[in-house]
């Protein structure tokens, strides 16, 4: 945790604010390791003397969720999985636990992001067939959606459900002068990203199945000084209002567990001026998000017959409706962007997203 981050950004405690009371930032009280002015083992406190809870820093990643032990019971494995294993041991434990495993689930998302993010900087990959997936497909999507705000200046970027962390990287280079933070909730994407920023990739790609090939390569970017990756739930956001400038959210709108309280959560997160920039296929799933919660998708009987581009033009429509989110005026929007998700060699999900260019109007509670 960059201690350059923490102070532009000065994050609250998560629990105070789902309780109600945000104005509780959080203190660095332990620094077990740090290099430079990056924090790579710690302790962060509330300042709330009637909470007082403790949030890790681990392996330089703060963990700002409003259930930090939740967090760290489901991800145990996860967090305190090597990253030194020899390629031939780790193909032989893939086998071992098998398929549909967390061990499975979890290589494979980070082979499709870590794929998409970096396979273009990666000497060993080689060119697409014609007619297959290309990487670079949320940079291709982010440029876009930059082009469709149009030029602005932002000193403090939020870039949400930032995968494999190479947006992160881009929006460095947009704006020079910014810092830039991506939040997720997956440690090792996120520690996928704090890697770029020292220099170095390396993950398992997925070639077939069970079958994965090491892929270990040096990469340099701009803007690595300016970039910090932190475990935080975009649903809430621990920051108060007008903290960022700009803030980014790449297919994660139907990846949540509350769309809409997303939504809101984001638009008090940008300042009045800001820019929030969207994508989403829509592609809910009740393992995500209760169908309840989904913006489309169900409900055909009502007014938007199911549809899901109008309901959501009219959650974003101040007074359109008992749960509408106030704050943000649409500036622009593409109903069918290409998006495409790489499985493996012989495999791709392919998606049309909605994107949406949003001036933030007022730093209001909604």
């Amino acid at each position: 945790m960059r201690r350059a981050h923490f102070a532009a950004f000065t994050p609250l405690c998560p629990r105070c604010v789902r309780a109600g009371d945000g104005s509780h930032r959080l203190a660095l009280a332990e620094v077990g390791e740090e290099h430079d002015d990056d924090v790579l083992a710690g302790i962060l406190h509330c300042t709330n003397s009637a909470c007082q809870l403790e949030y890790p820093i681990i392996d330089g990643v703060p963990v700002i969720v409003p259930a930090p032990r939740s967090m760290l019971a489901e991800h145990t494995a996860e967090l305190l999985l090597r990253s030194d294993l020899d390629p031939a041991l780790e193909s032989l434990i893939g086998d071992a636990i098998g398929p549909g495993t967390w061990f499975d689930v979890l290589r494979q998302t980070v082979s499709t992001y870590a794929w998409d993010s970096w396979a273009d900087l990666d000497p060993a990959e080689t060119t697409p067939p014609d007619g297959m997936p290309q990487p670079g497909a949320a940079r291709r999507c982010l440029a876009r959606l930059l082009a469709m705000a149009g030029p602005a200046a932002a000193r403090r970027v939020l870039d949400c459900g930032c995968g494999g962390g190479r947006t992160a990287f881009d929006l460095a280079e947009r704006h020079r002068e910014a810092l830039v933070l991506g939040i997720d909730l997956s440690p090792s994407l996120l520690r996928l990203g704090r890697a770029a920023m020292r220099g170095r990739i390396r993950y398992a790609r997925r070639r077939i199945g069970l079958v994965y090939d090491r892929r270990d390569f040096p990469v340099h970017l701009s803007g690595a000084d300016r970039l910090d990756f932190w475990a935080c739930d975009a649903v809430a956001l621990p920051f108060a209002d007008g903290a960022a400038d700009l803030a980014v959210a790449l297919n994660l709108l139907d990846c949540v567990a509350e769309p809409r309280q997303l939504l809101a959560g984001l638009t008090r997160a940008v300042r009045h001026g800001g820019s929030l920039l969207l994508a989403t296929p829509y592609d809910w799933s009740t393992r995500a998000t209760p169908m309840e919660t989904w913006i489309g998708g169900h409900s055909q009987r009502a007014q938007h017959a199911g549809a899901a581009e109008p309901f959501l033009r009219t959650l974003l429509t101040e007074g359109a409706h008992p749960q509408s989110v106030s704050g943000v005026r649409l500036v622009a929007e593409q109903a069918d962007w290409p998006w495409h998700t790489r499985l493996h060699e012989r495999s791709t999900v392919l998606y049309r997203a909605h994107l949406l260019a949003l001036e933030v109007t007022g730093s209001l509670q909604n």
